[in-house]
């Protein structure tokens, strides 16, 4: 087995080439994250970090798990901000931070994950002044309050991220859960519940679009996002955030939590298909929007396959590859594996879900080296590409070319 990061003479082997061509690239890519050269290649794929119940460094838990989807060669990060997040990832009171933007720029975790070479960060954004749902009767303190804290949080990833390149994209979890305030799929919400949400999505929409207008920067990228989960329910017609609530939001882009079109009982095709219908319907339900962005505007923000329904890290890693087919077919920006450590596990126990590519023991998974191989081979293609073509590719061409060798990617990652 290969270190985190690396690849061992097999590998170079069989992905084709000198190891020369992936220093190549690896120099490419470094390039231009970070330099202000746009646009930087969106590799679709990666994973994301919450509340990891196990820790193997003396590091804190965020910059742990973020570490690893680097040294696994991401550049996409997803992960977790708010009140919550503190004992999420085990990290040290401070009474001095009491907003979002105190988050970002005072504590020290915060602070190592934006240094890190990542070009895409995908946050769940939880002001700390806002205790109440979206659900319930808001006053106008608890509207300005929202506003603010995702306003100043805007401004200060602008001005701070200016001219690096980095895209940020603020958001929230699953979406379905949040109106229906429960986990009873055959429940409707309440009507106030559905006007609350969309008062909620807009105004948080009109405060990331306030930021834009009022500071001044130069590539870099910030969007906001709603988090939708439930498109099966939707798609039978009944009242759910894709259905009743995104089309009256002037939001910029749609996560789906796609677990209710995993099924693969009737076999691999038969959820592709049923995760295309889903994004398509999505898509149809998303109001349009002029965007500095190149590739469609909903993409699969959550996913995965626990080992205690799978039963084998290969079965796993299978199952994921299907999903990142489907994905990359469609042309989903971002294709967001659940997650780097379980978190669905008692602290300390051995019993667990293995929602996880590295699990408590350290052990590397084979679903961490798919996805290790097949960005290392989309860095590959991307620096041949740019010197043949003179110019990066768009999102449509390495979506194509992805698919190409997911499949090469999967077998070697099951044999090591």
């Amino acid at each position: 087995m290969a270190p985190h990061g690396g690849m061992d003479r097999a590998e170079v082997s069989r992905f084709g080439g000198a190891r020369v061509l992936a220093v190549l690239a690896s120099m490419t890519l470094a390039g231009c994250a970070g330099t202000g050269a746009r646009p930087v290649l969106n590799y679709c794929i990666g994973t994301q970090t919450f509340s990891p119940k196990y820790h193997h460094t003396e590091k804190t838990r965020l910059v742990e798990t973020a570490q690893a989807m680097v040294d696994m060669g991401s550049n996409t990060l997803k992960f977790e901000a708010g009140s919550s997040a503190m004992g999420a990832y085990h990290l040290p009171a401070n009474p001095d931070i009491k907003t979002l933007k105190d988050l970002f720029a005072l504590d020290p975790s915060y602070q190592a994950v934006l240094a890190m070479p990542f070009d895409y960060y995908l946050v769940w954004a939880y002001p700390f002044g806002t205790a109440k749902s979206c659900r319930d009767a808001w006053t106008e303190e608890d509207r300005q309050r929202e506003y603010k804290e995702i306003y100043d949080l805007t401004r200060y990833l602008l001005e701070k991220f200016s001219g690096t390149g980095k895209t940020f994209l603020l958001g929230h979890w699953e979406g379905d859960w949040v109106l229906l305030g429960g986990y009873d799929i055959s429940a409707e919400p309440r009507p106030e519940a559905v006007t609350g949400m969309i008062d909620w999505l807009n105004l948080r929409q009109k405060a990331v679009d306030d930021a834009l207008r009022d500071t001044p920067h130069h590539n870099v990228h910030l969007f906001h996002y709603t988090e939708l989960n439930l498109v099966q329910k939707a798609i039978a017609g009944r009242t759910t955030v894709c259905n009743s609530v995104l089309p009256h939001t002037n939001v910029d882009m749609v996560s789906y939590s796609s677990y209710d079109s995993l099924d693969l009982t009737q076999g691999a095709p038969a959820m592709r298909d049923r995760l295309k219908i889903a994004l398509d319907y999505i898509a149809a339900k998303l109001p349009p929007k002029d965007l500095d962005w190149n590739a469609p505007r909903v993409f699969i923000g959550e996913y995965g396959f626990p080992i205690r329904q799978v039963k084998t890290p290969n079965a796993q890693e299978a199952a994921a590859r299907e999903v990142i087919r489907a994905g990359l077919a469609w042309g989903c920006p971002f294709i967001l594996y659940w997650e780097m450590y379980d978190n669905e596990m008692e602290e300390g126990s051995e019993k667990t879900s293995g929602f996880w590519m590295i699990d408590n023991h350290g052990v590397i998974q084979p679903v961490y080296r798919m996805h290790r191989l097949c960005i290392e081979r989309g860095r590959q293609w991307d620096a041949l590409f740019r010197r043949a073509h003179l110019r990066p590719p768009t999102h449509a061409e390495y979506c194509r070319a992805a698919l190409d060798w997911l499949d090469e990617a999967g077998q070697a990652a099951r044999r090591e």
